[in-house]
């Protein structure tokens, strides 16, 4: 089973990314669980018809430690198993303690089990926290490949950046290893070619670039995810290619990190900073 990280900062499209990913990997036949590390809960919706999954820390609270591996898995679309983790009560508590309760539940109630005969374990991780809880996909061996997904936009690639120190810290003492960034379009100028070079500085690559499209937007208004809901559209196949992709890849480095300033040059060349 290969465990995968969607890491990137908030509001780049992590969970839209992975829900869309995984459809085109359960059409390629494989069998895949994501698990959602976010607070809001929101990781799994679109592969649940836009239900709302109780999450594995609600169903802790309700219902005290006896609670069966149904009780906080659901099968959703083409037979994907959802995880929510969910988090505290809002001023209450560690958000990222939610990660480590579901992972440590979920191993004991045996859903990583050769049994389960699963190909891939989804990790949907908010933001671009890399300490606590959020890094426990990283920190405890959890997940073996990350994947950045970023965009052409400042903030977007200095949290790509912050990202890539976390797993470089962490594959130090673990096999985690970075398998490439997923350029989720802003329409930014000369995006994709920056986002190569940036991939080329971290000694990665860009791994698949989803073009921004409408599309996405009307399936999530249908809550579904793009191939489910039109499987002939050119979206979907962006989506496929990126499944395709991650289903073959071969390449898992250490990333390196840019110092502050060459990434700030990086920025300037492409017009996203001005020089001082």
């Amino acid at each position: 089973m290969r465990k995968v990280a969607i890491y990137g900062k908030g509001g780049i499209g992590k969970s839209t990314t992975t829900q869309n990913t995984v459809a085109g990997l359960v059409e390629m036949g494989r069998k895949v669980m994501i698990v959602g590390c976010d607070p809001k809960a929101d990781s799994t919706r679109l592969m649940l018809g836009g239900l709302a999954q109780k999450s594995v820390l609600d169903t802790l609270r309700e219902e005290g430690e006896d609670v069966e591996l149904d009780d906080i898995r659901k099968e959703g679309y083409a037979g994907v198993l959802c995880v929510e983790s969910g988090g505290p009560e809002p001023g209450v508590g560690c958000a990222g303690r939610g990660i480590i309760t579901s992972i440590n539940m979920l191993e004991s109630l045996g859903a990583y089990d050769e049994s389960e005969k699963l190909d891939y374990a989804f990790y949907d991780v908010l933001g671009d926290v890399v300490c606590g809880g959020f890094a426990m996909p990283i920190r405890d061996g959890k997940a073996q490949e990350i994947y950045i997904v970023v965009s052409g936009e400042m903030m977007a690639m200095y949290a790509a950046n912050n990202i890539s120190k976390g797993i470089r810290k962490f594959a130090q003492t673990g096999d985690v290893r970075l398998g490439g960034l997923i350029c989720n379009s802003r329409m930014v100028d000369n995006e994709k070619e920056m986002i190569e070079k940036f991939a080329e500085k971290l000694g990665t690559q860009m791994i698949h670039f989803v073009p921004r499209h409408n599309d996405v937007q009307r399936a999530e208004i249908n809550r579904q995810t793009v191939i489910a809901w039109n499987p002939e559209v050119e979206q979907a196949d962006e989506y496929r290619a990126l499944a395709a992709a991650i289903d073959g890849n071969k390449n898992f480095v250490i990333p390196k990190p840019m110092e502050i300033e060459e990434l700030e040059g990086l920025l300037m060349e492409f017009g996203l900073l001005d020089a001082a």
